[in-house]
């Protein structure tokens, strides 16, 4: 399991010595960690995820993801220490043991600690607009959002997000890191690893699924207006990130694609490499799920144009989270020439996505979750939609990609249950 590049907290380098029971807990905590890294199955888990990304597969990848978090943390994370800041680091370093002890999937554990640098003025509401919804469920319920921008007037009261990199609260993190328990797990500072361009998520919230619709036939203008703001404002992000020299590969055995799987490649960072990590090293991720009943030629004008300029910008692309994509794949694959990894729903035609797919992408295909988050889980159709999925696919490059569990009705054990099941299935269809 992945290290989450832990956010820095603010405050000095100095650390508390005389909690010594905290201390003595975390340290005890990276010490099991260090040894589940030592184990002879990361280094094989990360060299099959390695092939299996260079289109060179020897078996279909499995991976779960923590979800739900309030449930799984219910049943598997006893918090012990009271101190913020080893608080902190025991959160994380359990959340890995966790994964590694009840999650049996494909993910490997590094015998490292990473902590992200954080940013500011990067959210929804830093557009000089406040961008409002109405929960049914504030942990996992569907919503309603109500749109700001009502006509192309409120699109002036719009500005570029003020996004602010904190390099130094990452120091700190750092620093505190290695003297608690960095004789024991290297602890190290990444950049930004996460690249996502679904510019129609930011723009429904703006201006509502509906009307989104109606203006591709009855304001096309106010969309452009809208998409190549939504560009330019992405741009800079990463602009700013690159200038600041706060991009660290994305191409790791724990790092995940975006649309389900791991990413670690050999085509990557590429031979031009110096040492500085800029977008080209890196892979994208990029999506439009809010367009799934959108027609190919108005998603190439209205969204698919707008996303190219990153696609070019970045190394590797992947493309694809929820939308069934078999209609589009023709022209995700004419335009995108360094596309990589496709992702393939239920509710896509999955014969058709494998013959197109063929053995120049990866498949990556998430079953569908219902079958484990109902009241009764169906564990024969699980089975069976993994076994016809491998068996559709055969010559492809497969990602098995268990995620959006939203609930799993207090019994996190389904989750093991569907990972012992796939990685076993998985095995015997190689």
């Amino acid at each position: 399991m992945r290290l989450k590049a832990v956010p820095a907290m603010p405050g000095t380098v100095k650390v508390n010595m005389a909690n010594e029971k905290d201390r003595v807990i975390v340290r005890d905590l990276a010490k099991r960690v260090a040894e589940i890294a030592a184990l002879p199955i990361q280094a094989q888990r990360a060299a099959l995820w390695t092939a299996c990304n260079d289109l060179k597969p020897k078996r279909a990848m499995v991976v779960a993801t923590q979800q739900p978090p309030d449930e799984l943390d219910a049943a598997w994370l006893k918090m012990e220490c009271q101190d913020p800041l080893y608080r902190g680091f025991e959160s994380a370093l359990r959340h890995v043991i966790m994964h590694h002890e009840h999650i049996p999937d494909d993910f490997p554990v590094l015998r490292e600690f990473k902590v992200g640098i954080p940013a500011s003025g990067d959210s929804y509401d830093d557009y000089g607009i406040h961008l409002e919804t109405t929960s049914s469920d504030p942990k996992r319920g569907a919503y309603h959002i109500e749109p700001m921008i009502k006509s192309e007037a409120d699109i002036d009261r719009l500005h570029f997000r003020p996004v602010k990199i904190h390099h130094d609260r990452a120091d700190q993190r750092v620093a505190q890191a290695k003297e608690i328990f960095g004789d024991i797990l290297p602890a190290r500072k990444v950049g930004r690893i996460g690249w996502r361009f679904g510019l129609t998520r930011v723009l429904i919230h703006m201006r509502g699924l509906d009307q989104m619709m109606l203006d591709f036939y009855d304001n096309p203008a106010l969309i452009h207006r809208l998409m190549k703001f939504l560009q330019d404002d992405l741009m800079r992000e990463v602009d700013l990130y690159e200038r600041e020299n706060a991009i660290s590969l994305n191409n790791m055995p724990d790092t995940y694609t975006g649309s389900g799987g791991l990413c670690p490649t050999k085509d990557l960072p590429g031979e031009d490499f110096d040492g500085v990590v800029k977008p080209k090293h890196c892979v994208a991720w990029e999506e439009s799920q809010e367009t799934v009943g959108v027609g190919p030629a108005q998603f190439d004008e209205f969204v698919l144009q707008y996303q190219l300029p990153f696609a070019r910008r970045f190394g590797l692309v992947d493309y694809g989270c929820c939308e069934p994509l078999d209609y589009k794949l023709d022209l995700l694959m004419a335009k995108i020439p360094n596309l990589r990894w496709v992702a393939v729903t239920p509710w896509a035609n999955r014969q058709v996505c494998a013959e197109k797919i063929g053995k120049k992408y990866v498949y990556v295909y998430k079953p569908n979750p219902s079958r484990i988050c109902s009241p009764k889980p169906d564990w024969a159709g699980a089975e069976k939609e993994i076994r016809e999925t491998l068996q559709i696919a055969r010559g492809c490059a497969v990602h098995i990609c268990m995620k959006d569990t939203k609930t799993l009705c207090n019994e996190p054990e389904r989750t093991t249950r569907w990972c012992e099941m796939a990685v076993r299935i998985a095995k015997e269809m190689a």
